[in-house]
């Protein structure tokens, strides 16, 4: 009976490394993926310099380059979460927004308040305004806008920086096959101006 050859060093590592890679792909593909927040739309929740983890599982199990089509669905988007998506106007980037209303709700803003299916979201806690100017519908969508319906399967989103967001007011909805994940925690955050880890923030979990 012949011996079995024993694997030289290299292909034993080069087999460890390609093995680790599939894993790592297979988890960001279908599991989690890191985002880092590079703007201020989502102050005071988010700050620039936040690197998150968005939970890719949790609104269903995507086909990659099939357009956003489920394989396997779990749920989807409610009011209140913080939802990573792809761009409306430019699918090449990723957007980060909390989704304010979904399929089949009324919204409406008026000199800033915010009204879903006719009533007064008055826990919007998380909300931040940085000025009490209020611009007319004739001018912005920002601080007023008329009643809409959101369509089925579609979302609407906006920064928790309300003065300072570019969000479903100006560009309108996200489809539901845009949707890369839930965010839910912060693992790592760094403040470029003053040169230091934001160590308050680390594990922190978004709501």
């Amino acid at each position: 009976m012949a011996e079995k050859k024993p694997k030289n060093s290299l292909r034993e590592n080069t087999e460890a490394i390609i093995i680790a890679i599939i894993i790592a792909m297979f988890i960001r593909t279908f599991i989690v993926q890191a985002f880092k927040i590079p703007s201020g739309s989502m102050l005071e929740t988010l700050q620039i310099g936040d690197q998150i983890l968005v939970n890719k599982f949790i609104y269903g199990v995507k086909i990659p380059f099939t357009g956003g089509k489920t394989l396997i669905s779990v749920k989807n988007p409610k009011k209140g979460d913080i939802v990573v998506f792809e761009y409306p106007e430019d699918p090449s980037k990723d957007f980060i927004k909390r989704v304010m209303a979904t399929g089949g709700d009324t919204l409406e803003i008026i000199n800033k308040k915010l009204y879903v299916n006719d009533k007064l979201v008055e826990g919007d806690t998380y909300a931040v305004y940085k000025t009490s100017e209020i611009i007319s519908g004739n001018y912005s969508t920002r601080d007023n806008l008329r009643k809409i319906i959101i369509p089925e399967n579609k979302l609407f989103v906006m920064g928790d920086n309300r003065d300072n967001s570019h969000d479903s007011r100006f560009w309108g909805f996200v489809d539901l096959t845009a949707v890369k994940g839930e965010a839910f925690i912060i693992y790592w955050s760094w403040n470029k101006n003053k040169f230091g880890v934001r160590w308050n923030r680390i594990g922190d979990i978004l709501l």
